[in-house]
């Protein structure tokens, strides 16, 4: 991935005091953000505008040891993935043989520290997927847990949570040629000539046996996500994917597996604005930053998208042979 000029910047201090970085700064742009980092990332490079700016920091880990002093951790205390809310509006979350992740309390800075067994794919995958979606929404943006896929000029966003399926469906649609926008995490922004829907890193999160059988393979031999999952990190080149923010036609939202076992057949249902709705906000990336402006901020997000996006119920049967028959019937409904 090409790295824009390293350009000099002043060094920053952390929560705690300490002063970080070498003076080095490298830019990318990704979600819309424009990216500032003191370390390499596999991002596109930096494009002037966006919709906001993030730095993005390491630091060692008696930074995190200062600033948690005192910190009521939310999440059970076995859990591999832990979380907590600091007084000063800062959200300190960790992923455990991952790294752990720092986000000011206004979403304008990430300090983060990579664990020594942890693989840089994968701490970047963390990185810039969970770490990153509270820095948006403290930047007061929406995300939706989606992936998209570019089909001719359009977007198309499949919507649902995890283990719905959605980036298994998405390998599929490269295997046709088209590209991928983003994965698993979608940002949305209303504009005069439609919904723009903007980029996410060039990667894929696969199982192996779907990593093979669609892209190749050589996919199947890329580095897990973590130590107990399958799911692999596949990066993608130009050719199969996207780096510009491309109009959204529609949003298909994806049914739970458990619905779907026993479908014979593939189904796209269209759905009221109100259903619409529904699934949107059920459809919300990072359900852990609970407010009442940033509820009243969802509800006036996801009712506009509601009132200008076509949004469908996809429903098929889970199985890796169906999924170029339901690539087929996305299609023809999109013409």
């Amino acid at each position: 991935m090409d790295l824009k000029t390293e350009i000099a910047e002043p060094l920053v201090s952390d929560l705690a005091g300490r002063t970080l970085g070498a003076g080095r700064r490298y830019r990318y742009c990704v979600y819309g953000l424009v990216i500032v980092s003191d370390t390499p990332l596999a991002l596109p490079e930096y494009s002037h505008g966006g919709l906001g700016e993030l730095e993005v920091l390491i630091a060692p880990a008696d930074a995190f040891r200062a600033a948690l002093e005192g910190a009521r951790f939310l999440s059970s205390p076995g859990s591999w993935y832990r979380y907590a809310f600091l007084q000063d509006g800062a959200t300190y979350v960790r992923w455990d043989g991952v790294g752990e992740f720092l986000v000011a309390a206004g979403g304008q800075r990430i300090l983060c520290r990579r664990e020594d067994t942890a693989s840089s794919e994968s701490f970047q995958v963390y990185l810039l997927g969970q770490a990153l979606s509270f820095a948006l929404v403290k930047q007061r943006l929406e995300p939706l847990h989606a992936t998209a896929v570019v089909v001719g000029d359009r977007a198309v966003a499949f919507l649902g949570s995890s283990a719905f399926g959605k980036s298994s469906l998405a390998a599929c649609f490269l295997e046709a040629g088209c590209r991928l926008l983003t994965d698993d995490l979608l940002l949305l922004q209303t504009s005069s000539i439609g919904v723009l829907a903007h980029p996410g890193p060039p990667r894929i999160k696969l199982f192996s046996k779907v990593a093979a059988r669609f892209l190749g393979p050589t996919a199947a031999a890329r580095p897990p996500m973590n130590t107990d999952t399958d799911k692999l990190i596949v990066p993608l080149d130009q050719r199969r994917s996207c780096a510009t923010p491309v109009t959204l036609a529609a949003i298909y939202a994806v049914v739970p597996p458990r619905e779907a076992c026993r479908m014979p057949d593939v189904s796209i249902e269209p759905l009221s604005p109100r259903a619409a709705f529904i699934e949107l906000v059920g459809g919300t990336f990072n359900r852990r930053l609970v407010s009442a402006d940033r509820l009243t901020r969802q509800f006036s997000v996801m009712t506009s998208l509601a009132d200008r996006l076509p949004v469908k119920r996809l429903a098929y049967p889970r199985a890796i042979d169906r999924l170029q028959d339901v690539r087929a019937r996305v299609l023809a409904d999109l013409e």
